[in-house]
């Protein structure tokens, strides 16, 4: 791959809006392999994000290596975040992406220090650390030894198949501390996901995702998120889908509705209204109220999927968390396993609890 990139100072005033004070910004770079995105590569001066205090998560840390994603899904939580960088949260989110250079060095010395105290480290929660400029930068690797080398716990949330080429590496982690690996997945139908995810691995190539952590000894949960109203959330897509999950050997599935945020909102009504306009007065009675579908509408799809998995022997846990264990524990300690690969918590209705955004780099956002 060919990169050419042109050094940029942290105070040019030609840089993109926001971009010019964006601390570390070393150069931003463009290659044909990704047409119409711009890397903008940023020496970062730490790497651990503590979540707002308040925060319903079930973890306190968190690693982005990346901040915007170009899988490109219409319906992103993380998309407003891209705004505290005066960028937009519709095609720059998709097409500007920061990458944190140092991140796995930064994190070396920050788990190192006598004051760490090992909690659970989340990825993939704000932005997908294996999107495609992964297989380039390969940051990844380095966070992962960083991490089990400190005897820290952490979990991955991932559409991304470039996991697959560090399986091995967190097969090694797993032998010394917690690792929990999560996929997303929401439908199987490839035309309606081109549109929706276009960014993403096909259906089929995460399912083959899935049956390789699976093969590498590794457990591996899935959630089904976003179920969209009137377009994958009918009985038989779901069952189709739990089905094929559960031949693949995911140890869990969650089920979570479609939600809303700023943002995300006006970049998903927008798609509607170019691919399914006839869906748009539907959308917009089911979403008058906020960012969550009803409760008892959660709660529906919730128990649509729980119902499916239970059949099937593959967990799904009370108020649409995830049961199957995610994690590997380590010998002799008797704690080691972390509910739902310590990803988020439900609302009690199959809904995301999630946090004010308190902090541009460590709010949890997801899918």
């Amino acid at each position: 791959m060919r990169w050419q990139g042109q050094e940029l100072a942290t105070d040019d005033p030609a840089a993109l809006p926001g971009l010019s004070r964006l601390a570390g910004l070393v150069r931003s770079v463009r290659t044909p392999e990704f047409a119409g995105v711009t890397f903008h590569e940023v020496h970062a001066k730490s790497a651990l994000n503590r979540v707002p205090g308040g925060s319903p998560m079930p973890f306190a840390w968190t690693v982005n290596p990346y901040r915007g994603c170009s899988h490109g899904c219409v319906y992103c939580f993380a998309r407003q975040t891209h705004t505290y960088l005066d960028l937009d949260a519709g095609r720059d989110f998709d097409t500007e992406i920061v990458v944190k250079t140092n991140v796995g060095s930064v994190l070396r010395k920050e788990v190192s220090s006598p004051r760490w105290r090992r909690e659970h480290v989340a990825m993939g929660t704000n932005t997908d650390p294996y999107q495609r400029a992964e297989g380039r930068y390969r940051l990844m690797p380095e966070v992962i030894d960083a991490l089990a080398g400190s005897g820290t716990p952490f979990s991955i949330l991932t559409k991304g198949t470039v996991l697959a080429r560090d399986l091995p590496r967190l097969a090694d982690a797993a032998t010394a501390v917690p690792v929990g690996i999560g996929v997303s997945l929401a439908l199987l139908d490839p035309e309606l996901q081109a549109t929706l995810e276009p960014g993403t691995p096909s259906p089929r190539a995460r399912l083959e995702l899935v049956r390789r952590i699976r093969d590498a000894g590794l457990p591996c949960g899935v959630f089904i998120a976003p179920i969209l109203p009137e377009l994958t959330d009918s009985p038989e897509q779901l069952g189709a889908l739990v089905r094929q999950l559960a031949d693949a050997g995911a140890t869990g599935v969650t089920g979570i509705a479609l939600h809303l945020r700023p943002g995300a909102r006006e970049w998903f009504f927008g798609w509607l209204a170019r691919t399914r306009p006839d869906l748009v007065a539907r959308y917009e009675q089911l979403y008058a109220r906020g960012a969550n579908l009803s409760k008892d509408d959660r709660a529906r799809l919730t128990a649509r999927v729980r119902r499916v998995a239970a059949e099937l022997g593959i967990g799904a846990g009370a108020d649409g968390q995830l049961a199957g264990r995610m994690t590997r524990g380590v010998p002799g300690d008797r704690d080691a396993s972390f509910p739902a690969g310590s990803l988020p918590t439900s609302d009690g209705a199959g809904g995301v609890a999630m946090p004010s955004e308190q902090d541009r780099d460590a709010a949890p956002t997801l899918f």
